[in-house]
């Protein structure tokens, strides 16, 4: 980009000390020059300590138990975004960068990582994966997202699912990608139709929370304007857990 812009970090007023481990996990696609990342365009002086970039040849991945454009995952991809896809599939090379951090009260980890992909989108990267989120974007698509001035909002770092419950015009929220912050997936069971925009509203809102750095604990009761009297957190959950692969915090809507 001619003019890059800088990646801010955003300060977490309700953060306290927590056990959580923050998780990064991306693959950025490409044919780079071999010349240093230019992330400091960005903000960023650098990958946070924890985290290391490999680069590989795409070719050697592509047998690899947890390549990310086979079998299921690759159609979705496929399917969802065709053209990043595409792209990705061609690349010659793959950049895979991932880590765990100790929780913090800062994003600055999450500013610097993300400074150091847009600078591989500079010297050669065409699309980048987050697993996370089931999110791959070419790199245009990427800039768009993420290189926002004054930052990208909190709702871009994360998904938010829909899907029917066992009980008909019943419906489970929940959300993928709170691992990038150190805190629970948040999972809301029982949702009546009705009540599927509201209950999608409660499940950003208590994500951008812990996002934050706010805690919940076990059997606490929430309250406040649209959420369901008597409605109680229940903890649980670990990263060998499908389909969270994290720890949740799950709410029963009635």
């Amino acid at each position: 980009m001619s003019h890059p812009i800088p990646i801010p970090a955003w300060q977490r007023p309700h953060w306290q000390p927590s056990e959580e481990q923050i998780v990064l996990q991306f693959y950025v696609f490409g044919q780079f020059e071999a010349v240093r990342v230019p992330s400091q365009d960005y903000g960023s002086p650098g990958l946070p300590a924890g985290l290391t970039a490999t680069n590989h040849r795409h070719a050697d991945l592509r047998g690899w138990d947890g390549y990310p454009l086979k079998g299921a995952a690759g159609r979705m991809y496929k399917a969802d975004a065709s053209q990043a896809f595409q792209r990705a599939f061609d690349a010659p090379q793959v950049m895979v960068v991932r880590g765990t951090l100790a929780d913090s009260p800062a994003t600055g980890y999450l500013r610097d990582t993300l400074g150091v992909l847009a600078g591989m989108l500079d010297i050669g990267g065409v699309a980048i994966l987050d697993p996370q989120i089931l999110s791959l974007l070419d790199a245009d698509g990427w800039r768009r997202h993420y290189l926002i001035r004054d930052g990208a909002p909190i709702r871009h770092h994360l998904l938010i699912l829909c899907d029917g419950e066992a009980a008909p015009g019943r419906f489970w929220i929940r959300t993928r990608g709170m691992r990038k912050f150190g805190r629970p997936d948040i999972s809301i069971r029982d949702v009546p139709d009705a009540a599927v925009d509201r209950a999608g509203a409660l499940c950003e809102q208590m994500a951008e929370l812990q996002a934050l750095g706010a805690h919940f604990t076990d059997g606490q009761v929430l309250e406040g304007e649209g959420i369901p009297a008597g409605m109680v957190a229940k903890l649980g959950g670990g990263m060998d857990e499908p389909p969270f692969n994290n720890s949740w915090v799950e709410l029963r809507w009635s």
